[in-house]
């Protein structure tokens, strides 16, 4: 529903918002993006840092099913790869090696435009075992955006050799999210990483994403109220809370988006029929 919507008529209303919920709605603003959605069951998207061994976890999951080009008028390049798990046809995305979702850079603008605008239907997150500290700060940003994702704590082989051990149980149930241990040059965990990827897709794992709610009394507040402006002018965005921080710290994109309506057709591009929802283990 755009900023304008509310002055339709209802019947004009309900259509609208009705169209904007639909597969094919959502697949456009896809297109958009320069994402191919021909013989597609979902749309995934690769995050993560530099030197994350995250290109790696991608040929891993694409094998040669992939190729290059840019993203639409952008000198930013973009692989693309597919993959078959059960009887489900994904394609992934490998958005460009980020340390934070801001934008302050043209990586980290297409990587949250992506994630934002584009509602993949899994983002999965790829962190380095040997520094997962460092690589938290990006998860925390990709799940204040979207409720699915997978987290593959990635070089899991360079960690034991480091003797330090990854709690995959502890962090899935503190992050809300399924959390698989890989070392994706050995194909290690890549099998439990499609499963999980599969899962949250089609929503036999239903994701509860941890969100960062330490700010001071001043900036809550202030937070609130654009937040209920937000939600009143799009009711059907998923992270309007978020939306609203951008605003408040003046990201211009984002008030853009506000101003255009743009930010009404941001909504969930897959609603399962029948979900069997999981809980986080714990």
């Amino acid at each position: 529903m755009t900023a304008q919507s509310s002055q339709q008529p209802p019947a004009l209303k309900a259509a609208t918002e009705a169209c904007e919920t639909c597969p094919t709605f959502n697949a456009g603003h896809l297109t958009k993006l320069g994402i191919n959605l021909t013989n597609v069951d979902y749309v995934i998207a690769l995050a993560g840092n530099p030197n994350t061994g995250k290109s790696t976890v991608f040929n891993a999951l694409t094998g040669l099913r992939q190729h290059t080009g840019n993203w639409p008028g952008k000198t930013v390049t973009r692989a693309e790869g597919g993959f078959a798990y059960g009887d489900k046809r994904f394609k992934i995305v490998d958005l460009p090696g980020t340390y934070s979702l801001l934008s302050t850079s043209v990586d980290e603008e297409v990587a949250r435009d992506f994630i934002l605008f584009g509602r993949p239907d899994v983002t999965v997150i790829v962190v380095d075992a040997t520094r997962l500290e460092r690589n938290l700060n990006l998860v925390l940003q990709v799940l204040e955006i979207t409720d699915r994702a997978v987290l593959c704590v990635n070089l899991i082989d360079e960690a034991r050799r480091h003797q330090i051990t990854v709690d995959d149980r502890i962090l899935a149930k503190e992050l809300g999210i399924p959390v698989v241990l890989t070392a994706a040059r050995q194909r290690e965990g890549i099998d439990l990483l499609l499963k999980n990827i599969h899962d949250v897709a089609t929503g036999a794992f239903v994701c509860r994403p941890h969100r960062v709610q330490t700010i001071s009394r001043e900036v809550a507040h202030a937070l609130d109220a654009i937040t209920a402006r937000v939600r009143g002018l799009f009711p059907d965005l998923p992270n309007a809370r978020w939306v609203a921080l951008r605003l408040l710290e003046g990201d211009q994109r984002m008030i853009d988006a506000v101003q255009s309506g743009e930010l009404g057709t941001v909504v969930r591009n897959h609603t399962p029929t029948t979900p069997r929802p999981a809980e986080v283990p714990v």
